[in-house]
């Protein structure tokens, strides 16, 4: 009789930790991939209710019990964490105890104007508040991670911040040869060049020549300086008119001498370290060499000759 109790209690005991191990491995309740929050200070106790609440685990209970047999005594993190479908516990703990949070970006391009990071604000999923206009040139570009919740003008700030940081860092690494006088002249002229060229490689090169033609006292006549007023920065979407080419509006480098009233874009880093440390060359002009590049000329003769065979480039090519 002892003999049959000791062999249905280890029975009993088997069953008892198969279903503890199974529980602990086995398919969590949640039926698809679930967004939850985990508030900084919080204790395994009260994630485990937050959990519960978001259909992530059945039972607090089991899960904390299960979590100090078999988790060990690591803490746990807080942050925003996307469990996928029938999460184990083991699984849920895992993820809680490793900080690897559900990452959301906001990504803000090169060149990218004020009022489309504004639009990219407001279009981020998870982020609360109003999103103001910023300053144009104040954005610097880059990936900004945020959290579910978290204030569109926390991330803006953050975005601002960086800009300041980057452009007080490159400030007095600049050379001799920069014509730019002040940080706002510099991150005016670094907005023109990167609009100017998608080749990384061709921007100190592009700020060689418009430091060249601000000390000739020649127009910089830069095509998006004209367009910049009209939109703003958003697409034209048609072919510039030739009364907006001859527009006197603060803006227009074909009708005014000098830097434009302020930036068009926001530039990025190498575009501003070109402005700061431009090529010495003696090129005055550019022009597209019809493969993403432009091909540049110390005189007007070479400029003209180098238009021609740009032109008839587009023609073969039906623009």
């Amino acid at each position: 009789m002892r003999r049959k109790l000791v062999v249905l209690g280890l029975l009993v005991a088997a069953a008892l930790g198969f279903y503890f191990v199974q529980g602990w491995n086995g398919s969590g309740p949640a039926r698809e991939s679930t967004s939850v929050v985990i508030p900084r200070g919080a204790s395994l106790v009260s994630a485990a209710a937050t959990l519960k609440r978001a259909g992530v685990i059945s039972s607090t209970s089991r899960f904390l019990f299960q979590a100090k047999l078999f988790g060990g005594k690591r803490a746990i993190f807080a942050g925003e964490y996307e469990f996928p479908a029938h999460a184990s516990y083991k699984k849920i703990l895992t993820m809680l105890q490793s900080g690897k949070t559900l990452q959301r970006f906001v990504v803000i391009p090169e060149g990218l104007p004020s009022v489309l990071v504004q639009d990219r604000l407001v279009q981020a999923p998870a982020l609360t508040g109003e999103a103001a206009l910023p300053e144009e040139g104040s954005v610097l570009p880059d990936s900004y991670s945020y959290q579910r919740g978290e204030k569109r003008t926390a991330v803006l700030g953050r975005m601002q911040a960086a800009m300041r940081k980057t452009l007080d860092r490159l400030w007095p690494e600049r050379s001799p040869d920069s014509v730019v006088r002040t940080k706002a002249e510099a991150l005016t002229l670094a907005s023109i060049v990167e609009k100017e060229t998608a080749k990384p490689s061709e921007r100190p090169m592009i700020a060689g020549v418009y430091g060249n033609r601000l000390k000739a006292g020649m127009p910089l006549q830069a095509d998006p300086t004209i367009i910049y007023p009209i939109t703003r920065g958003r697409p034209l979407g048609r072919q510039i008119l030739k009364s907006e080419v001859e527009a006197h509006n603060g803006y227009n480098t074909y009708t005014m001498r000098g830097l434009p009233a302020g930036p068009i874009a926001n530039p990025g880093r190498a575009s501003i370290e070109a402005v700061l440390k431009p090529a010495r060359t003696d090129a005055l002009y550019f022009v597209a060499d019809g493969t993403g590049g432009h091909v540049f000329a110390n005189t007007l003769a070479e400029h003209n000759a180098n238009v021609v065979k740009w032109r008839a480039l587009r023609r073969e090519r039906g623009i």
